[in-house]
């Protein structure tokens, strides 16, 4: 596996391949609560976030899926690091209102100049929502850079865990 980059990507994914079978990786995981770490298992998934204390608005949090190959009784691990799902969520919320109150003044700037009305506040709304969107879009970046180190963090406890006594990589 590459080891994760300085510049990390939005919501990265990565893979591996172990030679043990998935349940004794999941009971692994399960076995193991380390602080600052909660881990919790559904399934073939196993979900690593901070606890409260180390948690902040803009931690990190890591989704694994372990499967297991059937043919050659090893398993593949699958990875992806992303914000916390409630602050996702309402970024993209933030997202579509931006884009819709957008569309809806081009609408009415349009209605405006199609029938001869003056349409300046809907030009200066317009203007308004893109330096919106672009203040949103540097502070989705400034919380990414601030969550960049925790992000590490949990690389670093799953390679741990992973690289553990029976489970080679």
């Amino acid at each position: 596996m590459k080891n994760i980059p300085d510049t990390i990507a939005l919501r990265p994914r990565f893979q591996l391949d172990l030679i043990e079978t998935n349940e004794h990786i999941l009971a692994a995981f399960e076995k193991t609560a380390t602080s600052p770490f909660i881990v919790k298992r559904m399934d073939d998934h196993v979900f690593i976030k901070f606890n409260q204390e180390a948690n902040h608005f803009w931690s990190p949090q890591l989704h694994l899926e372990i499967v297991n190959d059937e043919t050659t009784q090893k398993s593949k691990i699958y990875g992806l690091f992303g914000p916390n799902p409630t602050l996702w969520t309402f970024f993209m919320f933030l997202h579509f209102g931006v884009a819709t109150i957008f569309i809806v003044l081009g609408i009415w700037t349009y209605s405006s100049i199609a029938l001869g009305k003056p349409y300046g506040i809907q030009l200066g709304l317009m203007l308004f929502m893109v330096l919106l969107w672009f203040g949103l879009y540097a502070f989705g970046r400034a919380g990414r850079s601030k969550g960049k180190p925790q992000m590490h963090e949990l690389h670093e406890f799953m390679m741990k865990i992973v690289s553990s006594a029976e489970f080679k990589v």
